[in-house]
């Protein structure tokens, strides 16, 4: 069977004629902007699947355009705030930009402005690497391919990194050990970094269906539950953080013993909540992320239960600092029933279609 190109929109619904060319062999002619949108041309091949009797699937073959290199360029005056250039470089990433280059306007790129980018792509743009440096310019590019991590993957290890976190501040707070929850908070950045590459590959997923699909995502809407659920998991990568820096600033000052304990237990049923929510997610699992959402609702009498063996008369600082750190570890679960939620919302058409 061979194919032709028109002028059609790709859009909507078509109706296209068949013709015979004798032999075996029938011509239908394929929407020129699904082509384009794809980035193929003449020569390059497509394959062809049946699906039941009266329905064929189209889609591009192996060799694809994911390795395709698009390039911007950062023009920047001495005077610009080096972060004005990092939030510009930021959004260039996420767009999918593979090269980019930041060069001044007039004159030189300032050391505070080189330090910043470098700084930038060292903490937070993971998979790029800077092939050039001199005060002229810096040139970036972007080493990671769109199927080498795929985005449940990344997320997998994002959480990872996140539940971590938890545990170690926690054998922190128990030891007041400064120094490990100082390396707690120099975790956050890798956590960022895994953030950061999942929204980039959703961006550049979502405007290919059939890339959408080789990453393991069923439609384009499931991208927006994705981005959602990724940026959860950021904040609670951050309530973390917020333990540690309190540990760092107050290690002196060990937390009560038996209340510690009842810290961590509460610690470890937030994290339960949250792998249960996440599984759910990537099980497609409508009732279990139900269950999650139940689940999580036991937290707050967890959390009372610590406020209420607070034994009195007791360091007004000291009752801060338990409430302080019970609702960064609360806040861990009900991001948990938010993720959970999401699920709901991703697979509650299957539920309807099996009813």
């Amino acid at each position: 069977m061979e194919v032709s190109v028109d002028n059609g929109n790709g859009h909507g619904e078509e109706t296209r004629k068949l013709q015979y060319t004798g032999g075996s062999s029938y011509i239908v002619s394929l929407p020129k902007k699904w082509i384009q949108d794809l980035g193929l041309k003449q020569g390059d091949h497509v394959t062809i699947l049946r699906q039941g009797d009266s329905t064929l699937q189209i889609a591009p073959a192996s060799k694809r355009t994911t390795k395709e290199q698009r390039e911007a360029t950062i023009e920047v005056t001495k005077d610009n705030n080096p972060y004005f250039i990092a939030r510009k470089l930021i959004a260039l990433y996420f767009l999918g930009y593979n090269v980019i280059t930041i060069i001044p306007k007039d004159g030189r790129l300032s050391v505070e402005q080189r330090e910043v980018i470098k700084d930038i792509v060292r903490r937070i743009l993971m998979g790029t690497e800077i092939i050039a440096d001199s005060a002229s310019g810096i040139t970036l590019q972007v080493l990671i391919n769109l199927l080498d991590l795929s985005v449940d993957a990344a997320f997998k290890r994002m959480l990872l990194i996140a539940k971590s976190m938890y545990r170690d501040v926690l054998i922190a707070l128990r030891e007041n050990n400064a120094e490990l929850a100082g390396e707690v908070i120099k975790a956050d950045d890798e956590v960022d970094r895994f953030s950061f590459y999942i929204v980039r590959q959703l961006k550049i997923a979502i405007k290919n269906e059939h890339l959408l699909k080789e990453i393991g995502l069923e439609e384009p809407r499931i991208c927006l539950g994705y981005r959602l659920v990724t940026k959860f998991i950021e904040r609670v990568a951050d309530h973390s953080t917020l333990i540690a820096k309190d540990v760092v600033e107050m290690h002196e000052q060990p937390i009560n013993k038996e209340i510690g304990e009842k810290i961590e237990n509460m610690c470890d049923f937030a994290l339960e909540v949250l792998d249960d929510a996440c599984l759910s997610m990537f099980k497609r699992d409508y009732e279990a992320a139900d269950r999650a959402i139940e689940k999580s609702r036991k937290i707050d009498e967890m959390e009372k239960d610590i406020l209420m063996s607070i034994v009195k008369p007791r360091d007004i600082n000291e009752i801060y600092r338990i409430k302080m750190i019970t609702e960064n570890i609360r806040r861990a679960a009900e991001y948990a029933s938010d993720i959970a939620e999401i699920v709901l919302n991703m697979t509650v058409q299957q539920t309807l279609r099996k009813g």
